[in-house]
């Protein structure tokens, strides 16, 4: 199997798990994301649409790569599968 669609078939199946040990304690992921969050909206300043959410959240992924040092496949995963939704929005976005 192509190692991609194996990491898009782990993604859909991706579980819960013990998130302080993956990513550290959530104040500290959570000022990350804050701080990731809050550079992107003052880059948009404007209203949102839902592909700013899918950016977003992908930002949230990163900020979980930064806190396990990229070895927790689940937020590679999650920023794939947000990335593949945050297209989908964008160009359904465009033909409205």
């Amino acid at each position: 199997m192509n190692p991609r669609r194996k990491l898009l078939n782990e993604a859909a199946n991706a579980i819960d798990g013990d998130r302080d040990t993956a990513y550290g304690r959530p104040e500290n992921s959570f000022a990350t994301i804050a701080s990731l969050w809050n550079t992107y909206l003052d880059a948009k300043m404007g209203d949102l649409a839902a592909h700013d959410v899918a950016a977003m959240m992908i930002l949230f992924k990163v900020a979980r790569v930064v806190g396990s040092e990229g070895t927790h496949r689940d937020s590679w995963m999650d920023a794939a599968g947000y990335a593949a939704c945050g297209h989908e929005c964008a160009e359904t976005e465009t033909v409205e």
